[in-house]
């Protein structure tokens, strides 16, 4: 099973689609390790530089409907080799979601309210996220504060998870 605990990286964004993600013309990659570099170079959120940014953060908590967009699964290799297997927001892309459980990634849904709070609490601050994976938990900590924010995965997503995607679960299955 993959690491969903770590720094978080705060993109205070809704509509945050997969060209940005991983822009288009890097689509012809079939190696996760050439995406690396590429990471969110697009993407326009105030105050965000990929090149300072992405480095050292494992976890990104977003607005809504992120992984808009095309439909890749180059968008979630791109995180992933970048050491970003957790993204925290109000809702996702159908596929994107689903391509990041098939990657053994996490794509967690929580209410507007929770992502509203958690931007007013830590953004802007040193946080770091722990994943309770087995209690359905996150632990946002930053100096001085701590808040425990519970969600919920599907048994599915949970195998998958579990398994390190698709082809994990398949195997062990069939």
């Amino acid at each position: 099973m993959k690491k969903f605990s770590g720094k978080v990286l705060f993109l205070d964004r809704s509509d945050i689609n997969t060209d940005e993600i991983i822009p288009a013309k890097y689509l012809t990659e079939i190696d996760k390790e050439a995406l690396k570099p590429f990471l969110l170079e697009d993407l326009k959120v105030e105050g965000f530089r990929p090149d300072r940014d992405i480095q050292g953060r494992s976890v990104v908590l977003t607005r809504a409907n992120f992984g808009c967009g095309s439909s890749r699964e180059h968008a979630p290799w791109a995180l992933e080799v970048n050491g970003i297997n957790l993204v925290i927001g109000e809702s996702f892309a159908r596929i994107f979601r689903q391509n990041m459980y098939n990657c053994g990634m996490m794509a967690v849904e929580l209410p507007g309210a929770t992502i509203d709070r958690l931007f007013s609490e830590f953004a802007g601050k040193e946080t770091e996220v722990a994943t309770d994976f087995e209690q359905g938990r996150f632990i946002f900590r930053t100096a001085g504060k701590e808040e425990v924010v519970p969600f919920e995965l599907s048994e599915f997503d949970r195998s998958l998870v579990t398994a390190g995607g698709w082809l994990g679960y398949a195997d062990s299955r069939y």
